[in-house]
């Protein structure tokens, strides 16, 4: 079976800055396939260059067999695009807009009522609001109705869910596991960690480098040494003080813990205690706990900045 989308050596440079470093990319045809990163890391060039918005520098890519920068007219009708800013039209109705989006695939909202019905049903109640006066979740669901409005094969979708509440982030997610149903090949950029076990496959991509690509538990099972979770009421100071250990591996914040490990991998949590405890660290507690994909890509990160 062919890729659905297909990236080869892609570059992507604004001047001096260098947006993506020679990626490469293989998506099967009905994948759910989220791109993982944080701001800045080139996820959104990304998503331009397939969605044939933006011309790549070096490298090709191609998505449903056609080259984007040859075939972007034949990719433009066949592909869903969601921006990371909203940007429908504020001025006009719910009902306006999902109109306007289908009077230009030549489509009607009736035609494809079924692929949007489970997300245009929620925000159908409030058709003749203007688009503009909708909450966050609404106008989620809103651009996700327009950019389905024509069926498309693929689906891209540029940080959907930043700036949402949990709630609806949740049901977002839930939407694109039935959409995956009807056998849309959908990529999906996110900064949230959290959201990239919803994916069958993930790419982990930082300062424009993919880092690794493999399903979620295939990330996690990579993470190579015993993780510690270490907690302390002066969260700073721990932090200094585990980072000058002598042998500290990493040390990152994580919510109210600091995630450790250590350069000989199996250790006896007393001695780093007791090292603790001649920094002035008293209170400090130890346990063992699993990696997540977080705790991989800031392994990763480390590991790819060292090599470099």
């Amino acid at each position: 079976m062919n890729p659905a989308i297909q990236i080869s050596g892609l570059s992507k440079h604004y001047g001096e800055l260098q947006a993506l470093q020679s990626v490469d990319l293989s998506i099967a045809p009905g994948e759910l396939f989220g791109l993982i990163g944080p701001d800045g890391a080139g996820k959104t060039s990304l998503i331009r260059i397939l969605a044939t918005l933006l011309l790549p520098t070096e490298g090709t890519a191609s998505v449903l067999g056609k080259d984007v920068v040859k075939h972007y007219r034949f990719i433009r009708r066949n592909m869903g695009y969601m921006p990371g800013r909203f940007s429908l039209y504020y001025d006009l109705s719910v009902e306006e807009n999902i109109s306007l989006f289908a009077t230009i695939f030549g489509t009607t909202l009736q035609e494809n009522y079924e692929l949007v019905r489970e997300i245009y049903s929620q925000i159908e109640p409030f058709k003749d609001r203007k688009a503009g006066a909708l909450s966050g979740g609404m106008k989620q669901k809103l651009a996700l109705s327009c950019a389905l409005i024509h069926r498309p094969k693929v689906l891209f979708l540029d940080e959907p869910t930043t700036g949402v509440d949990a709630v609806s982030r949740r049901e977002f997610w839930g939407m694109l596991q039935n959409l995956k149903a009807h056998g849309i090949t959908i990529l999906v950029s996110t900064p949230y960690m959290d959201e990239a076990g919803l994916c069958d496959r993930i790419a982990l991509i930082q300062k424009g480098n993919i880092l690794a690509v493999d399903s979620p538990g295939g990330i996690v099972s990579q993470f190579e040494r015993p993780l510690y979770a270490v907690r302390a009421a002066d969260k700073y100071h721990l932090l200094k003080s585990l980072r000058s250990y002598p042998y500290a591996h990493s040390a990152f914040s994580f919510g109210d813990s600091i995630h450790y490990t250590d350069q000989r991998g199996a250790f006896a949590p007393e001695s780093l205690l007791t090292y603790l405890e001649g920094q002035g660290v008293k209170d400090a507690q130890i346990e063992p706990i699993q990696a997540g994909v977080e705790d991989c890509f800031m392994a990763l990160m480390q590991r790819h900045e060292t090599s470099h």
